[in-house]
């Protein structure tokens, strides 16, 4: 059991195992989750590079949406990419995850969200490294880790 998981028992859409696309508002998640992970998750804030729990992290284990708990990446697809958030090269399954263009900031670039509560993780760009050639550039805070084992 995680550090994360006494909060997220307060959440009564959050759950591990059960990957049913969630329709709740951004009011109710406003109730549920604490303000910072707020802010990311469904404000599409971004931390500070270089702050986050987990940008050189190298724990064993699985990470999953602090917001609703759906399994996202294994530590075995992170890697260190200096850019001071918490990169993967691919997500755990298909649907883990699902993306929206973003054209914030003047710039063109691809939001990953949730695949299963929709709450905003980071973004992904082209410069990863092999198999996929992805950074999956996502913020700690919307994400909670569980040591165990990799593939």
């Amino acid at each position: 059991m995680s550090a994360q998981e006494p909060a997220a028992s307060a959440n009564p859409y959050y759950s591990r195992t059960d990957t049913t696309k969630l329709h709740v508002g951004d009011a109710e998640w406003k109730r549920i989750l604490p303000d910072s992970v707020y802010r990311v998750a469904r404000e599409k804030a971004t931390e500070h590079a270089f702050t986050g729990k987990y940008w050189n992290f190298e724990g064993t284990g699985t990470y999953y949406c602090a917001v609703c708990g759906n399994a996202l990446f294994r530590s075995d697809a992170k890697f260190a990419s200096s850019c001071g958030w918490p990169s993967f090269y691919e997500t755990l399954r298909p649907g883990s995850v699902r993306y929206e263009a973003d054209h914030s900031y003047g710039m063109v670039r691809t939001e990953v969200l949730c695949g299963r509560c929709d709450s905003h993780l980071g973004h992904i760009f082209d410069d990863g490294p092999p198999p996929t050639g992805k950074r999956f550039c996502m913020n700690s805070i919307v994400l909670e880790f569980e040591p165990g084992a990799g593939k």
